[in-house]
């Protein structure tokens, strides 16, 4: 249930509408959620296609590695995605595709039949297609061309992304499937980068903390270019309770001993007060650097489709 208690009265971004696409149910919650919520709390719709169940994620929280859950692991992942869904205060689609799990070993094995990484991806494409043509979202935001990090379902999320807000605006392309609409801007994440990470690690440790990110930034290599393609760093440090309130909600996923909540929420606010972005595409005047997603959205103006 969407709670708008805390929305400013004048509702600044009413009529705005942002899509996020992800991968797996929790993703919603990792990547983005204080933004969500900051957009929420100021009056736009904030929309979540999820492109598969997690039905082959492994259970990370070690309280919750029961038998019984892992019978159920689907519908149990279902349940933590609608509690995550309301407090974040969105509306979120299943787009029904199969997980295709974590490839582990050396060589890795070959991904199970019919899941979504080996989905064609004309037809992998389509359901968002058709979401985007139903939702019209001005902004839609999604993983880069590394998936975030190599799980192929990220890999598969970025290229139906990229493909489907395009495509979506092209009426020779799945005619049957709505109205074209346009995307005004589509952005990848760019939160889990080096910089963030290494300036809540000396934070910790300047504070005389043991700092969760120690060994990982030992064995990361700088990527200086890499870093520098964060075009947009929208202010959300008043909603990382929410989105923390979030991540609990996927029990199966988050460990709440675990890293997501080692560095105290006060010095991250202090720290790192932003989630951050990489503007891709836009048919907008949106000079970046930005600290918007919507900046350049002028509501009522209309954006040629494709010809």
């Amino acid at each position: 249930m969407k709670d708008m208690s805390d929305a400013p009265a004048t509702a600044p971004r009413s009529g705005l509408r942002l899509l996020h696409v992800h991968a797996h149910p929790d993703d919603e919650s990792s990547k983005g959620a204080a933004s969500t919520a900051k957009y929420v709390a100021e009056g736009a719709e904030v929309h979540v296609a999820t492109c598969t169940g997690g039905e082959r994620g492994s259970i990370l929280n070690p309280k919750m590695d029961r038998p019984e859950i892992a019978e159920n692991i689907t519908e149990v992942r279902r349940q933590e995605m609608e509690r995550a869904r309301d407090i974040l205060g969105i509306t979120q689609h299943w787009l029904g595709f199969i997980d295709s799990g974590w490839p582990e070993g050396d060589p890795k094995p070959p991904l199970p039949e019919g899941c979504f990484a080996l989905v064609p991806l004309e037809e992998a494409a389509a359901p968002l297609v058709r979401l985007i043509r139903e939702l019209r979202p001005h902004v839609l935001t999604t993983y880069d061309e590394r998936g975030g990090y190599p799980h192929p379902d990220h890999i598969k999320c970025h290229e139906i992304s990229v493909a489907a807000s395009a495509w979506a605006a092209d009426p020779e392309k799945y005619p049957e499937l709505g109205e074209p609409w346009q995307v005004s801007k589509l952005y990848y994440h760019h939160s889990f980068n080096r910089q963030r990470m290494q300036s809540l690690h000396d934070a910790m440790v300047a504070h005389g903390l043991e700092s969760p990110w120690e060994e990982r930034l030992r064995e990361w290599k700088p990527e200086p270019e890499w870093d520098a393609r964060v075009t947009t760093k929208v202010p959300c440090g008043e909603y990382f309770g929410v989105r923390d309130q979030a991540l609990l909600a996927h029990a199966t996923q988050i460990d709440p001993d675990g890293f997501w909540f080692a560095v105290p929420r006060e010095l991250q606010v202090a720290v790192w007060p932003t989630e951050d972005f990489e503007l891709v595409t836009s048919h907008v005047s949106a000079p970046t650097p930005e600290d918007d997603l919507f900046a350049g959205i002028t509501l009522g103006a209309t954006i040629p489709s494709e010809a």
